[in-house]
């Protein structure tokens, strides 16, 4: 049984899935472009996947884990490689 006091010991920082989200995030900052189509126009299902592998990475790279099973795999680091590669499958 842990105290208030105690610090939880059972999550840890997931260096990879973190690193991912940042890597996206500046990179969707500096080059926004990189969300368009061969025509030029914005391709909301890349970003869709590829934002939603960044909130995986961030929520799961700061080492927090939904006790729901749905969430906890919305947003653990499995889901961020997936949605890494269904955003580049669609605009590769």
């Amino acid at each position: 049984m842990s105290t208030a006091t105690e610090p939880d010991t059972g999550t840890r920082i997931a260096w990879l899935p973190l690193l991912a989200a940042i890597a996206i995030t500046l990179g969707i900052t500096a080059n926004p472009r990189l969300l368009a189509d061969g025509a030029g126009s914005a391709d909301h299902w890349a970003a869709m996947a590829l934002f939603w592998a960044m909130s995986a990475g961030f929520v799961r790279g700061v080492g927090f884990i939904p006790r729901q099973p749905v969430l906890r795999w919305l947003f653990s680091g499995w889901a961020c490689a997936v949605g890494i590669g269904l955003a580049l499958l669609r605009l590769l």
